[in-house]
């Protein structure tokens, strides 16, 4: 059985529905292929369940410093976490959201194929690779023949050597957000965004964490500034950091109710106990499986090489989101979709550039940025100068409870733009799109500085970072 279309999407993440609705909206017969729930990783692994658990986890510290708030705890009363229902209230989030993604595809018409797709090479169907053959949940196969195709494959947590996830000792976070109970103490490798995350998250609600990483500080991608305040801010709340820190292939050691690892470091040798072993290491594109073989797409590091407007190397295949590396963030996926379809269309305006994607990291504090960091500014042969505004300035902050952080202004002094913006502190994920507004428009730190700005709000920082890069900060 055979079925045409005009775009083929094959994954239904935040990457493949949005460029599917997008692709529906300018007239074209569109079909998405997922082999599990739409809404990818992201809403069911990724985003949408850790920022739930995350949220509850704040809401635990918060009520556990209420007193600071003047809020007492009647009697000897003790906030206590229920975490069957933290994790029900999790699903019912995702859930709600999945039924609104099911919506969208009802609504703009779009075909939900249900089932493992491959790209085939030239057949009695097409005269060119492309079509894409769908194995459903009963056996059967379906055929479907495309003008274009995009690939929205997604990717799936690394592992190391020694250390393959098994679902009871050793974890990745696909593992992690299904737990039963929460472990007493968790072994982290790994101290990117996930890995930072899930440190957060986990001393918020009580468990004994330490964090590994291999590079000489957390956050690698980020500004060390940021990097640097993010890991004063673990260690406050008890959470120990082991950078410069690796473990081997046969470090791992499985005793009864515990895991035991070995670990190098800039100290020496080192043995880690712990109930749990959580594995951050990054995540990888999902590009086995998918046909690539029979067509003439490349696969360089592990990732789909594209162009700006998203083009593999055969012209009518389009690849997107985490599948193609570099900046693996459902938002720059959703955007890449847009750029894609736009291109197949004929509307494109401008081909997807990742320094216009911000990036967040969704702990407490949460860290936030867009753009180049002061080294990498420096090193790509700018005149450098930057401004940095404490939140501790901030009356928001200060009234929120959360003074700690900065916002950070990064620009390039010959030409007077603001190349990049690096914030760390209370509520700065929700900060960000000022900032990548300005990047967008190629914002001036005196445009920064000159837009007005409610009193009081955390925003005022922005207000104050721009205006200080020429020393012009008031001081709110």
């Amino acid at each position: 059985m055979n079925h045409t279309y005009d775009i083929v999407v094959l994954g239904g993440g935040p990457g493949g529905y949005v460029a599917a609705i997008r692709a529906a909206q300018l007239g074209k017969k569109v079909a998405v292929v997922e082999k599990a729930a739409l809404g990818g990783t992201c809403l069911h692994k990724g985003c949408i369940p850790s920022k739930a658990l995350l949220r509850s986890a704040e809401v635990f510290a918060t009520l556990k410093q209420s007193e600071q708030y003047g809020i007492r705890m009647q009697g000897e009363a003790e906030p206590v976490i229920d975490f069957a229902r933290i994790q029900e209230r999790k699903k019912g989030i995702v859930d709600e959201l999945h039924r609104g993604v099911q919506f969208l595809m009802k609504k703009y018409g779009i075909a939900v194929v249900q089932g493992t797709g491959r790209l085939i090479g030239p057949s009695i169907f097409s005269p060119r690779s492309g079509a894409v053959a769908v194995e459903t949940p009963d056996g059967e196969t379906v055929t479907l023949v495309n003008e274009r195709v995009i690939i929205a494959t997604g990717s799936r947590p690394r592992t190391l050597p020694g250390l393959t996830p098994d679902g009871e000792w050793v974890l990745t976070s696909d593992e992690a957000l299904e737990l039963e109970r929460l472990p007493q103490s968790i072994v982290i490798v790994g101290g990117g965004i996930i890995g930072v995350e899930w440190a957060s998250m986990l001393a918020d609600f009580g468990v004994a964490v330490t964090l590994i990483e291999a590079a000489d500080r957390l956050l690698a991608a980020e500004d060390e500034d940021v990097a640097r305040e993010m890991a004063a801010a673990l260690r406050k709340r008890g959470v120990e950091i082991l950078t410069g820190t690796k473990v081997g292939p046969d470090s791992l050691h499985k005793r009864a109710g515990e895991v035991r690892l070995e670990a190098e470091g800039p100290n020496g040798p080192r043995e880690l106990k712990a109930e749990r072993i959580l594995v951050a290491v990054g995540r990888a594109p999902n590009v086995e499986g998918i046909g690539l073989e029979n067509t003439d797409v490349v696969v360089e590091r592990g990732a789909i090489r594209v162009n700006g407007w998203m083009q593999t190397s055969e012209n009518h295949i389009y690849a997107i989101g985490d599948v193609v590396g570099g900046m693996q963030m459902a938002h720059a996926a959703s955007h890449q979709g847009i750029v894609a379809v736009e291109h197949i269309c004929g509307t494109a305006g401008h081909p997807y550039d990742a320094s216009y994607v911000p990036r967040c990291v969704f702990s407490r504090p949460e860290a936030a940025s867009i753009g180049m960091t002061e080294a990498e500014a420096r090193s790509a042969g700018l005149r450098v100068k930057t401004a940095k505004m404490p939140f501790r300035t901030i009356g928001k902050a200060l009234v929120y409870g959360e003074k700690d952080g900065f916002v950070k202004v990064v620009v390039d002094e010959e030409r007077n733009d603001i190349v990049g913006v690096h914030m760390i502190g209370a509520k700065v994920t929700e900060l960000i799109g000022e900032a990548s507004l300005a990047k967008l428009l190629d914002a001036t730190p005196w445009e920064l500085g000159s837009a007005i700005r409610p009193h009081p709000t955390l925003s005022e920082a922005l207000t104050e970072a721009g205006l200080a890069v020429d020393g012009r900060a008031t001081g709110l």
